[in-house]
């Protein structure tokens, strides 16, 4: 399994557009063979040994799917042309996005 994670520098006040672009989505990748979840997350500080971490400019968009060349597919698709085509508005991001895409090598699932 892989998963891709686009880390997304979204500019201060536009957190909520942001957010809200994604509720408003296609909905197309779900159906494309491979897919297997997708997450959205937003960055959240939190108070740990004294000072505040974690609340970075990124957003992460993961997509998980069974194999690389599943998620090839979809980015050379229809549908990926569609579910991107809607522009941006201008000032939403603060810098450029870091696309990664990595080999799951190991899932650990907690013990009840």
């Amino acid at each position: 399994m892989i998963i891709v994670s686009n880390r997304i520098p979204v500019a201060k006040g536009h957190e909520e557009e942001f957010a809200q672009r994604f509720r408003d989505r296609a909905q197309l990748v779900e159906r494309h063979p491979g897919f297997v979840r997708l997450e959205i997350c937003r960055p959240e500080p939190v108070a740990l040994h004294g000072r505040e971490m974690g609340g970075s400019e990124y957003h992460v968009v993961l997509t998980y799917w069974e194999r690389k060349e599943d998620f090839l597919a979809w980015v050379q698709s229809e549908d990926f042309r569609t579910a991107h085509a809607q522009r941006t508005p201008e000032g939403m991001f603060a810098g450029e996005s870091v696309f990664e895409l990595h080999d799951i090598i190991q899932t650990a699932e907690a013990r009840r």
